[in-house]
């Protein structure tokens, strides 16, 4: 499926562009993609996600959320603007790190020793 936005304008704008690599143990869910959204969204910059052939708005959630990006997820991060570099930069960032969310299958409330 290709879904490719329209080139961002910005001739003689300052851009940037960085691959990295979905580290959240349950991917770019709607928590993570909550996350990246209002961090994009605090830059001017226009800023625009890829995965494989489909490129999103990276300041929108549905679009961050098409990714379907799981854990080990390759996606590039690409911005247009003043604060572009500063905004790949926050961005990279927060999807290379795993945010340490608990995982919901693993049993750490002591009700296993409850159960007949």
């Amino acid at each position: 499926m290709t879904n490719t936005m329209p080139e961002i304008e910005g001739e003689g704008m300052p851009q940037a562009q960085r691959e990295v690599t979905v580290r959240n143990r349950n991917g770019l869910h709607a928590r993570p993609a909550a996350a990246f959204v209002k961090l994009a969204s605090r830059f001017h910059a226009e800023i625009l996600v890829s995965r494989d052939d489909l490129e999103v708005n990276g300041k929108s959630i549905m679009g961050v959320l098409m990714l379907a990006a799981e854990p080990g997820a390759l996606l590039t991060i690409r911005a247009v603007g003043e604060d572009a570099e500063r905004a790949v930069a926050a961005l990279v960032g927060l999807v290379a790190e795993d945010e340490g969310e608990p995982d919901p299958f693993e049993d750490s409330d002591g009700l296993e020793d409850a159960i007949p």
